[in-house]
């Protein structure tokens, strides 16, 4: 090819989602383990709690089990990201890059996403199993919360490991928050079971309004639709406000 000869040219744009879903895909293909790993924690919990538990909870504790599993993409995001950035030094590589740090977090997000889909369609056949028929409605309410709760968590993750120096560091600051977030809130029990204390600081964390709005939509919980409505408007504001936050909070470039 001559020098003057025009050069081929591959498109700039339109490769973010592929690439990420890739590496995602590539995490479960290669290691089979990281698919059956959401799924084995929040049976650990549903185990425990069919044995001690009314069973008459056990619905609304399937339903808890997927929204702890969104919330724990976080943590994976947190590794990943954190990872990246300190044995790999591949965030600086995106830092000199035109992808900013949105893109950047809807990547390792959705890459995140992949290998907790397995758990979220078994429990979504479990809950099919084990409570009365659920409306399209319903559905269509549980899959508009995950996909909030995905992305507020994921923004929470990105933002503590921008903050973290020592791979020492991830592993437990990731499973210490996202558990003690995931246990503060009404996701595998009613709110009104929380002691009166306990139940006043659940109404600080959006997972608690992302729980009842699901509970009522599925008519786990008794709630009429001005309590849905009200629940789901509390949901979409703390979740902005906490994503915004946390936006606010990561560290793109190194101070």
């Amino acid at each position: 090819m001559s020098p003057s000869a025009p050069r081929p040219t591959a498109p700039s744009s339109g490769r973010l989602v592929p690439a990420f879903l890739i590496i995602g895909w590539h995490w479960i293909s290669r290691n089979p383990a990281a698919a059956v790993a959401p799924i084995l924690l929040p049976f650990i919990f549903l185990t425990f709690l069919r044995l001690i538990a009314p069973h008459g909870l056990f619905p609304l504790e399937v339903v808890g089990a997927m929204l702890f599993t969104t919330q724990n993409i976080g943590s994976w995001v947190l590794g990943d990201s954190a990872t990246w950035r300190i044995e790999a030094a591949l965030q600086d590589l995106f830092v000199a890059s035109p992808l900013g740090k949105v893109r950047y977090l809807l990547g390792i997000a959705l890459s995140n996403l992949i290998p907790a889909l397995p758990a979220l369609v078994v429990l979504s056949v479990l809950l099919v199993v084990v409570a009365p028929p659920i409306p399209l409605f319903a559905w269509a309410v549980l899959a508009a919360v995950i996909a909030i709760l995905w992305l507020l968590f994921s923004s929470i993750g990105i933002a503590i490991s921008s903050r973290l120096t020592s791979q020492r560091e991830i592993w437990p600051v990731g499973n210490l928050l996202f558990t003690t977030l995931g246990m503060m809130a009404p996701l595998y029990y009613p709110l009104s079971y929380l002691p009166p204390v306990w139940r006043s600081a659940a109404h600080f964390l959006p997972t608690t309004y992302a729980a009842l709005l699901v509970q009522g939509a599925l008519g786990l919980e008794p709630a009429s639709l001005g309590t849905m409505a009200f629940d789901a408007l509390l949901l979409v504001v703390s979740a902005a406000a906490g994503t915004a936050i946390a936006l606010k909070l990561y560290r793109w470039r190194e101070a």
